[in-house]
């Protein structure tokens, strides 16, 4: 009789585990009017602790080809309640900034993928997980995957 417990229980653990890889995206509800959901599945890696996300979020704005520009915004970590699975959403793009270089006003314009301004936004690789970004309708979620050599290097005393 104990062996078959253990074998009903396994294949309701195992039942369960796949539901829940099925609707892993139950956690994460379709975006706000307005808004736009953003998904990406990661493959998985031998070692994830050597990869990381560079999250850029921004859109397609014609400029001139000399001057650096940026928007305002914040990219705002959220823990879903009740799944633990972490979201991203930027609620607002801010106002585009930039350099103040001169141009020649016969220039002509380019179309560039202007970003959020600020240091790279970097998260944890984990392909077990998908990474869900929430952003106003318009604006574009690309990413850039990082990866760390296999060599361990030591630092001298100083």
């Amino acid at each position: 009789m104990k062996q078959a417990w253990v074998t009903v229980g396994s294949s309701l653990l195992l039942a369960i585990a796949s539901v829940q890889a099925g609707d892993i995206m139950q956690a994460f509800p379709a975006a706000e009017s307005g808004m736009s959901r953003y998904v990406l599945h990661l493959p998985a890696q031998d070692d994830e602790s050597r990869y990381q996300i560079e999250l850029q979020i921004g859109k397609m704005v014609r400029t001139d080809a000399r001057n650096r520009y940026f928007f305002a915004g914040r990219i705002e970590k959220e823990t879903i309640k009740g799944w633990g699975y972490t979201r991203y959403t930027l609620k607002k793009l801010g106002p585009m900034a930039g350099t103040l270089m001169a141009v020649d006003p016969n220039e002509p314009k380019v179309d560039r993928f202007i970003t959020l301004g600020g240091e790279p936004y970097l998260i944890r690789y984990n392909s077990k997980v998908p990474v869900v970004v929430y952003v106003p309708a318009g604006v574009e979620v690309r990413y850039r995957i990082w990866t760390a050599g296999a060599e361990m290097r030591t630092m001298e005393m100083g």
